[in-house]
């Protein structure tokens, strides 16, 4: 019997891991379960009040709860290459097929499908009321739809490039909400800044390439893969600075601990680097096992977890202030998107489909 089949043995299951505490002998985590989505995934986890969602490339969205006991399972079909979202009381999925699916949250019945769209690869955004879903495609136009029945309230058209498209396999970076826009970044057009009311455009800038994108207040920030990390103002694109940290950036920034993060390679050596998220100023310097390529979370008041693409799949955990690791879970598969936590619970997807947990405890205090 698989271990997915039966919840009641997750606490019997030993989960190849490497402890290594800079806190004393005690072990910093325990397992909490694993599950196998039965297919390998890139969708990432989306967080819930009581557990987590996912998506896999067997077209399969999961619900789990916090022991990883299954929810419900519902089949697609096709892959769902980006993490499903929550819009009240539903849950909405997309396809590399292009089909949209709404669901219940309660138990995963359907709710409404459109077929024959654009193929679902940008991670979808959910507006602050709830009631409107953002869908970028591949070419950069962008669809307003209404979260109760999937009807069109808006679109954008692809805007006009002489650049080639991205690859047909990868989205655009994921779009972020800021200061009542939907900014979106379309490869090498640049952003735009787009009214959450009608789709038009507040603001363009002429950024391409951009890795990644954050916000915080009124201040958005991105990442270039001409490795340059910038701050702008959120309200009209002006630039407020901009800095170059390393070689190559490997990463979206991510703000966690009061810093912004960013993965970077520097002469083949893989590093994370902190910077102010005010002016940009490096704060710190760390180098990692593997590269994180995803985007780094905050644990228990005092541990930053980084996620890393290695074939050993590490999460890291160094703790502030001076940003030693504190210990690292080996999960022997690459971790590509952000670790979820709830509490001192820690959830993690690896490559492979399978869904990690532990229970984190808190660090001795240095005598």
């Amino acid at each position: 019997m698989s271990p997915r089949a039966c919840p009641c043995r997750h606490t019997l299951l030993a989960l190849a891991l490497t402890l290594v505490s800079a806190a004393g002998c005690r072990e910093p985590a325990e397992t909490a379960f694993r599950y196998s989505t039965d297919a390998s995934s890139r969708a990432g986890l989306t967080s819930l009040s009581d557990g987590v969602l996912t998506g896999n490339e067997a077209g399969a969205v999961v619900r789990l709860d916090r022991t990883g006991t299954l929810q419900w399972r519902v089949a697609l079909g096709r892959e769902v290459a980006t993490c499903p979202v929550v819009a009240g009381d539903s849950v909405i999925a997309g396809t590399v097929a292009g089909d949209l699916v709404s669901l219940s949250l309660a138990d995963g019945s359907e709710r409404w499908r459109l077929t024959g769209e654009p193929p679902v690869l940008t991670p979808l955004v959910v507006a602050p009321d709830g009631q409107s879903l953002f869908v970028v495609a591949l070419d950069g136009a962008v669809r307003s739809l209404a979260v109760d029945t999937g009807k069109v309230r808006w679109r954008t058209p692809a805007p006009k490039s002489t650049e080639a498209p991205p690859e047909s396999s990868r989205g655009l970076p994921a779009p972020v909400l800021a200061d009542g826009r939907l900014i979106v970044a379309l490869g090498g057009t640049g952003l735009v800044a787009l009214s959450l009311t009608d789709g038009a455009p507040l603001w363009r800038q002429a950024t391409g390439d951009v890795l990644g994108l954050e916000v915080e207040g009124d201040t958005l920030f991105l990442v270039t893969k001409a490795s340059k990390v910038r701050g702008l103002r959120a309200k009209d694109g002006v630039m407020l600075w901009e800095k170059t940290v390393a070689d190559s950036l490997t990463s979206p920034p991510s703000l966690a601990l009061g810093m912004l993060w960013v993965g970077a390679r520097t002469q083949d050596a893989p590093v994370l680097v902190g910077l102010s998220p005010s002016d940009g100023k490096e704060l710190a310097r760390m180098g990692l096992p593997d590269p994180l390529t995803t985007r780094v979370a905050e644990a228990i008041g005092e541990l930053l977890l980084v996620p890393t693409q290695g074939r050993q799949g590490r999460l890291v955990a160094l703790k502030r202030p001076t940003w030693e690791r504190a210990f690292s879970l080996r999960t022997d598969t690459a971790l590509r998107s952000p670790p979820v936590v709830q509490g001192e619970q820690v959830f993690v997807l690896g490559q492979d489909g399978r869904v990690l947990s532990w229970k984190l405890r808190p660090l001795e205090k240095s005598p």
